[in-house]
């Protein structure tokens, strides 16, 4: 009986273990002092991130009027890619800016993080819904952090 249970525990160990061991990670740059950053080239990458959100939108309505099986499969993983490219610029805001490079105390603290909290909500918005306003909105308060993140 004692075998039964140190094999039952040993494999719920190596199942969560295995489970931690490949859950993916932010893709934001680390959390260490290491003193290497490219913020032009983050922002850059949410407009990047951007441009796939529109592609992603405009196939979502395309292939939302088809019911045939691949139809319906194709308009889901777009689905599920908008959700993605818009999670990786919440992540990038939250994980990146929002703390490491927003200083509290600077003088215009508020002001950058107001604009870097409306990029946090058009990208959920963006995530939301399916109309076009959306990528624009989110595309024009990106843009705007660019001043605070010139290229190098």
């Amino acid at each position: 009986m004692k075998n039964h249970i140190r094999i039952f525990f040993t494999s719920v160990f190596f199942l969560l273990g295995s489970v931690i061991a490949y859950t993916p990670g932010v893709n934001a740059h680390c959390q260490i002092p290491c003193g290497i950053y490219n913020d032009h080239a983050r922002v850059m990458s949410m407009l990047e991130d951007t441009v796939t959100i529109e592609k992603s939108i405009k196939m979502i309505q395309e292939l939302s009027s088809s019911k045939d099986a691949q139809s319906q499969n194709q308009l889901v993983r777009w689905i599920m890619n908008k959700e993605a490219h818009a999670q990786k610029i919440i992540s990038t805001v939250c994980d990146y800016f929002l703390t490491q490079r927003i200083k509290p105390g600077g003088k215009d603290y508020s002001e950058r993080l107001e604009n870097h909290h409306k990029v946090i909500v058009d990208a959920m918005e963006a995530k939301q819904n399916t109309g076009m306003e959306f990528v624009k909105t989110l595309r024009k308060d990106i843009e705007a952090l660019l001043p605070y993140y010139p290229e190098h």
